[in-house]
């Protein structure tokens, strides 16, 4: 069981941005484990980031931006049910973190991101998806060419520019939200499953 404390310091340390206030009551209220709290504090942090890079590059990118938000900062909500996915390897938060959101009210456009963060290769993924599994991989400097691929496609329709322009554009943008994973590595773990 989750003290108190150690839930309330994982969603008030000074560090990455805020949780939105909904995600964090119902972080409290399913007792979630300080880390996992930490971890979409962190994740949601680096998909500001993201969609604050995209919006001036891209003006015709029809984007929504709080959906992506959202989506980052509930995407691992199963693993309140699954925690041994905290700190191994396991899917089954997944489907479990959509129900969980469902269940807990929140629509099923946005509790879809718990279900598609890690399977960026489903038909008809929409870019606020691979979004969220960018911004899932980026915070801790993984970088996963397949998915990134899939983003530069996209980006390079909106915008008409060459996909090797595009490539060059979001490689410089991920590499600099890489540079700060230490510290964002160093955050979550100071913060007990």
């Amino acid at each position: 069981m989750t003290t108190p404390d150690a839930l309330h310091r994982a969603l008030h340390d000074p560090g990455p941005r805020f949780l939105p206030d909904e995600v964090a009551r119902l972080l409290r209220t399913l007792d979630a484990p300080p880390r996992l709290a930490a971890h979409l504090r962190l994740v949601h942090d680096v998909a500001h980031e993201l969609v604050g890079w995209l919006g001036p590059r891209y003006p015709a990118l029809r984007l929504d931006r709080e959906a992506v938000l959202f989506g980052a900062a509930t995407h691992d909500l199963g693993k309140t049910v699954h925690v041994r996915e905290l700190s191994g390897p396991g899917s089954a938060h997944e489907e479990a973190g959509r129900e969980l959101l469902e269940a807990h009210g929140t629509a099923p456009e946005l509790a879809r991101f718990a279900a598609t963060h890690a399977s960026w290769t489903l038909p008809d993924i929409g870019l606020e998806d691979l979004l969220v599994s960018v911004a899932d991989k980026i915070w801790k400097n993984k970088r996963v060419p397949e998915l990134e691929d899939l983003v530069v496609r996209r980006l390079a329709e909106v915008s008409g520019r060459a996909v090797w322009e595009v490539f060059l554009d979001l490689d410089d943008a991920l590499t600099a939200v890489g540079e700060g994973a230490q510290e964002r590595l160093d955050f979550q773990a100071a913060h007990p499953v």
